[in-house]
């Protein structure tokens, strides 16, 4: 089982229970081997329901609250403690203060954004993809920890996990997809970088430069990593933070 840890996180103290998996250690097959953590791809719910259970036991959690994601830029507060794993519906970001309660995102090139506050103990996690990097979900996930929570954007940490890299990310549709301003991120004829994009907006929203740490691994060409843009099938990576 491949785990992906943030030196932004684990150099704090408290350090919050976090971590990016690969799509090895699970009890999936075929196109959707091994550690596929999402439903709605054609897998057994079992199977996932198993996978999703080895990702909490490897990160010693209790339970795991993950996102109905949907491409939106709705953030939903995890108010209490579940009893078991469960989805919440509709949103593509999760913000808790509960410890203990794990918060997944799964993701096949999109990313997945973690946050986290060390003073009022509060994590987030982002569903990421071109859609809601167009919406600003992160400034939106943000603005929740600082109206909720209470939290200071300059003292927060992020990291963003394994996802589709500079190298590989096409947007040929891109006039009519992204929003002019992105043009300025583009790379290279129809490629863009959706890394710099999240750093810009996390800065935008108010965290400091030094405090964001994306992975640097592109999905799309580490076959350790499901990615939808490389195979046009298979399973979901999961990222993982708890407070």
């Amino acid at each position: 089982m491949k785990i992906i840890r943030y030196r932004n996180f684990t150099d704090l103290s408290p350090a919050p229970v976090h971590g990016s998996f690969g799509r090895w250690g699970g009890v999936s097959s075929g196109a959707l081997a091994e550690l596929n953590v999402g439903f709605g791809v054609g897998d057994e719910p079992t199977r996932v329901a198993a996978n999703r259970r080895r990702v909490r036991e490897a990160l010693g959690l209790s339970v795991l609250v993950a996102a109905k994601q949907v491409h939106g830029d709705r953030v939903a507060v995890v108010e209490r403690v579940p009893d078991t794993d469960l989805e919440l519906a509709a949103c593509d970001a999760l913000v808790c203060a509960h410890p203990g309660v794990g918060l997944l995102i799964c993701q096949a090139d999109c990313q997945a954004v973690m946050l986290y506050d060390p003073r009022q103990r509060v994590v987030a996690n982002i569903h990421a993809g071109w859609r809601g990097s167009a919406l600003n979900i992160i400034a939106a996930t943000v603005k929740v920890m600082v109206d909720t929570f209470g939290c200071a954007p300059g003292q927060l940490r992020a990291a963003v996990s394994p996802s589709l890299g500079p190298c590989c990310a096409e947007f040929i549709n891109y006039r009519r997809e992204l929003p002019p301003g992105f043009q300025a991120y583009q790379v290279r004829e129809n490629y863009f970088d959706f890394w710099a994009i999240s750093r810009d907006q996390l800065q935008g929203a108010g965290l400091a430069p030094k405090n964001i740490e994306p992975a640097g691994i592109c999905t799309r060409c580490d076959e350790d990593f499901f990615s939808y843009r490389r195979d046009r099938a298979g399973g979901r990576n999961g990222s993982v933070i708890a407070a």
